[in-house]
This record gives structure tokens, sequence and C-alpha cells, in this order.
């Protein structure tokens, strides 16, 4: 049987096929691999693609763009990572379980619900060979001695092999975050920890312990790798595979390898994006060189904006000219594009990211993607992909993108449900069509007025003549502030965004 390889890239992902692929045997499969890769913290400007005025060069995420779609309108369910990851995986908003604000760190209990299903257990059940490699920070059970004390030589509870992944090579959290450790299938592959110092930005780190066999600067290259190996390996099975692969940069600590840094005018952050879009190249040449181009539907994301704020005042000195700056004059870099704020906010900034599609003979070449789309629908379109149908009690905030991606949806088409945002301290928005409505009086994260979820005035935006969201226009739409307020609240209190009838 031929396999295809679907790729995401939400930070990375890539997939393979059985012996005999479609490139050598013809036409895509009908039964794909499917590889999702997601980087952490990626901003929407930093792509060269999406943002001419860019000068970091991303030559392979800008290769994947005029290869396949660019979904120009695609969100996160949140401006921050560990809710965001929580709906990839299960296709429902975070908010909607315990997780109602921030994230966890490195020893933060499971987000996912026992007994709820993963995107990784629905492919796993339609027989896929499944694996993640990478950042995790969606909470392990940590086993304590009498001291309390972590015993990382025993197994740790709740590993991913728990949710669905036949095989899982992670770090636990982000890597600013200790434990700093490696998990190979719920094992610390390297017991003997010692203290890590902690460091300021751009190299920030919280102090704790770290594995002998972590090497901070080497830790991006060595999870590519290892994916390299799940994608040459997974080419050989005789069974399709799911490969998700969520990349833990550019997030802090900045630390590009030694073979990047220089490689751009933008110092470390930009080196780091780069090195970034090198990763992505060396999955995509791990695909084709392994005979499955043509198998591979590949998707690549992020998991929110970039956490790099655009510094507006003239001549105040930025990341170029002192790396401990975290941000940048505009005339250096918008790390999140023409996009109001920053990682955290309910701003586009926070959640508008970069996601492209490749899947040569099926995904149109240079095709482009208007449609609204949030990383929850991730679920749905694997469902669709495998022609499987989502049962009532999982993925309740996921819609299929799958048309949108193959050129088959029609353009007056029924949008897809409003998307609900939301932002790090918990503030929401809503998205309906050209219009967004916040539901506080101000970010709702990091910039200022940060303001409160559900304080008034509650602001709107027509996103159709004011991305930048410059002008709140709630005063002169009375009426649809009441309408969008009513929709988000009873989306929020109807537990789901996907009715039983649509599944």
């Amino acid at each position: 049987m031929q396999k295809l390889c679907v790729a995401v890239f939400f930070c990375l992902a890539s997939c393979s096929g059985p012996a005999m692929t479609s490139e050598r045997a013809g036409a895509p499969s009908p039964t794909p691999n499917i590889v999702f890769v997601m980087a952490d913290d990626m901003g929407y400007g930093d792509v060269h693609a999406l943002n001419p005025d860019s000068s970091i060069p991303t030559p392979h995420l800008d290769g994947l763009a005029s290869a396949g779609c660019s979904f120009v309108d695609a969100h996160t369910p949140s401006s921050v990572c560990t809710p965001t990851r929580y709906g990839v995986l299960t296709g429902r908003y975070c908010w909607r379980g315990r997780l109602k604000r921030g994230v966890i760190d490195g020893y933060g209990r499971p987000v996912i619900e026992p007994g709820r299903q993963t995107v990784a257990a629905l492919l796993q059940a339609a027989g896929y060979h499944t694996a993640i490699v990478g950042k995790w920070h969606l909470g392990l059970d940590w086993p304590k001695g009498e001291d309390g004390d972590i015993q990382f030589e025993q197994p740790v509870g709740s590993p991913p092999n728990a949710y669905g992944f036949d095989h899982s090579y992670i770090i636990p959290a982000s890597l600013d975050f200790p434990p700093y450790v490696y998990v190979r299938d719920g094992r610390v592959t390297d017991p003997d920890v010692v203290a890590q110092a902690g460091q300021r930005f751009p190299a920030f780190l919280r102090a704790g312990p770290r594995s002998r066999d972590l090497v901070m600067a080497d830790v991006l290259g060595h999870l590519v790798e290892h994916a390299c190996d799940v994608v040459r390996k997974g080419a050989r099975r005789q069974q399709p595979f799911f490969l998700y692969l969520p990349l833990p940069a550019p997030h802090k600590p900045v630390l590009p390898h030694e073979d990047f840094r220089g490689a751009t005018r933008l110092g470390d952050y930009g080196d780091f994006v780069a090195q970034v879009d090198a990763a992505v190249g060396s999955v995509l040449a791990a695909v084709d060189e392994a005979g499955i181009r043509n198998d591979t539907l590949l998707i690549y994301t992020s998991d929110n904006g970039s956490f790099m704020h655009r510094l507006d005042q003239p001549g105040r000195k930025d990341h170029v000219e002192d790396a401990t700056v975290q941000g940048y004059r505009p005339e250096h870099h918008r790390a999140n594009g023409p996009l109001r704020g920053t990682k955290a906010d309910i701003w586009e900034a926070g959640h508008r990211v970069p996601f492209f599609v490749r899947w040569p003979g099926r995904v149109p070449a240079s095709a482009r993607v208007d449609r609204t789309i949030c990383l929850t629908d991730f679920f749905a379109t694997c469902a669709d992909l495998i022609d499987r149908g989502l049962p009532d009690d999982a993925a309740e905030d996921s819609f299929s993108f799958l048309p949108d991606a193959l050129g088959q949806r029609a353009v007056a088409a029924p949008a897809r449900p409003p998307v609900v945002h939301h932002s790090a301290a918990g503030m929401f928005a809503l998205r309906q069509g050209r219009w967004k409505l916040v539901a506080g009086n101000g970010s709702g994260g990091r910039q200022r007025p940060k303001g409160k979820p559900f304080g008034e005035p509650y602001q709107l935006f027509d996103l159709a003549t004011d991305l930048g969201e410059q002008r709140d226009v709630a005063a002169e739409h009375p009426a649809r502030v009441a309408e969008l307020t009513d929709a988000l609240q009873r989306l929020r209190e109807a537990g789901r965004s996907r009715s039983v009838e649509s599944r």
C-alpha cells in the first residue's frame, strides 16, 4: 500500500511512505503520512514570504509558500504556548478546561484530561505510527522521593505515549524552564543532573537541574536530527506515520548555534530565526531524500507570535545595537509584521501566525487562502484526510481546512464559525468575518494598557481596513458589538463551537 506524508509545520512536521512511493509510482497516495511542524514564538513578520521588508533569510519557508498554499489568516487558539499546544492536539480550546490563563512550567501537572481523545490517538487507531519530537509543555507526572525531590532515574507519569504517541522524544517545556532534560518514551535519557545557573536575555534561562547530555545551544539541532531519523524510519515502514515536531525555537533562550551567528545583521534573534528556517530545510531534505515528497502533506506554523517588541521611539537602542534589548525599531525589523502587539496579547500579533501547506500534486502551488482558520482545526482536518468522523466528545472546536488547502472550497461557501482568541491573562476576543470584538479594555497581555478581561468598554476593529488595529470603531457600531458579544457568550457557555450535527 502506498502512503502519503503530511507534514504540518506549526513549528515543524513531516511524513513518509512505504517502499514504493508516489514519487516513483505517480500520483500522491490517498493514505498520507502526516508531519506537523510548529515553531515556538515565530512572528508573522519573521518570514520573508509574508514580510518582504524582512532581511532575515528564510529560503526554506519561502519555498514552502511558493510550492504550496499560504493561509494568511491563520490563528493560534491562544497567544501563549501551553494552551495552543493543548488546542492543536485536542481540537478544543484550552480555556474550556482547568487552565484559564498563562502557561504551566516544566514541573506542571498534565493539562490534557484523562480519557480525552487527541489527534495522535485518532491517527493511531487508524493504523498510523505516531511520534512526537520536540517541546511538550503539556505537563508530566514527575516521580518524587520522600524528600519531595524529583527522581530522574524513575519513569515519568503521563508522558506523550499516554496520549496516543507510539514514540516520544521531548524536552518537558520551553527551554527556559527547568528541568532541562531529554525524555525518551517516558524516561530521562541522562538522570545525572547538574545545577544550571540562571541567565539573562537573550540567553534567558531560569536556574534548575540540567542533564549532562543536554547542551543548550545544541538542542534545536539535536531534536531536528532525531526528527529526520523518524522520517527516514517511517519511510521504510509499511504503514503511514504521523510526526508532530514542536520546535523549541526561536523562543528564549535565544541561543543560535555558532554555525548561524552572524547569519543576519539583526543580532541573536535574527540569527536564531535563520537557524529555524534551516531546521525546516533539514526536515524537508529528509522527506525528499526518502523519496516521499509527493506523498507528503507538509504544514508549518507557530504556536503564537513573536516576543520581540516593536520599539517606536526614534533613536532608542534596540536588539541590533544592544543584544540585551528585547525589541526592534521598525526600520530594522518587524518580527510581527504590520500587526499590533506581541506574544501574549489579544492583538493580532499575539495569535496570527505563519501557516504553510505543501503537498505536491494535491495542494496548488503559490496558492493563497484568506479564510480564517485556527490551529484547533488540525484535528478535524486529519479526520477529514483519513475519512473518519469526529466523535461528539472530542475536537469540539475543530473544523477541517482540507478543502481550502486543496483549492476545493467554493468561494461562496459558508465561513468557518467564529474563532475565539484568548490572551495570556485570559482576555477573550471573537473573530467573525472582517470584524474582531475584544471583550476587554486592553491588550490582555504585555502591551500597555493591559486592561482586564471583560473590562469595559469593549473594542471593535474592522480588520478588512485596519489590520493594525489602530482604530476602535465600537462606538460607531453598537449593534455589531452587541451581536458579537452575544455570540461569544453562547460559544463559551455551549462548551463547543462544532454542533453535534456537523461532526
